[in-house]
């Protein structure tokens, strides 16, 4: 560890660790482009898509107000992850939907505080969520749903035709498990 600073890679591990101890189900993408920002973390829960971004001790709120109006497009949820130099004006800088983590190292270990959870985000679409897939993936939504194949088509035309076709519930379910089995190796 880097003293008594935490910096991202600091938190990571431990924040992933963290999270699998709190849900019974979960898969972590990192790095995602989220628009024109970058998510740090992607958490994928059987149900919905929580992006999370991580500020570290080393961190500053430069860019947070761009991040969070990108993350607000993706994510049904969103966490900031905040380190004990934030903790105690980070909820100025994040809209009250937003859950707050913060992290500090005691005695050599690191240890998060749930400082709020994370609200259903009511500026989330649904159109934006599924333009994260992979047309593969897209292809499998269509299948299991008896939708034609648009084989020639974008991606936004066959998100607009899933969104017609099939419930909220069931897409939000669908993508996720998408998620799940993403197979990076495919493109190796």
């Amino acid at each position: 560890m880097s003293g008594e600073i935490l910096k991202d890679a600091d938190i990571r591990e431990p924040l992933f660790l963290y999270l699998e101890e709190h849900y019974e189900k979960v898969r972590f993408l990192e790095e995602k482009v989220t628009g024109r920002a970058r998510a740090d973390i992607v958490m994928v829960l059987p149900d919905r898509v929580c992006g999370i971004e991580i500020k570290s001790d080393a961190d500053s709120y430069a860019r947070l107000a761009a991040q969070v109006k990108n993350y607000d497009k993706y994510y049904d949820e969103n966490y900031i992850v905040a380190g004990s130099t934030h903790a105690h004006h980070v909820a100025e800088h994040v809209p009250d939907y937003w859950g707050i983590i913060t992290v500090e190292l005691i005695k050599g270990r690191v240890d998060f505080y749930r400082m709020r959870e994370a609200q259903p985000n009511p500026k989330a679409k649904l159109k934006q969520k599924l333009s994260l897939l992979w047309k593969s993936e897209l292809a499998h939504i269509q299948a299991k749903n008896s939708m034609p194949k648009y084989a020639n088509k974008s991606k936004k035309f066959i998100g607009e035709k899933l969104i017609a076709k099939v419930s909220e519930e069931s897409l939000h379910e669908q993508i996720s498990e998408e998620l799940f089995e993403r197979d990076y190796t495919i493109y190796d």
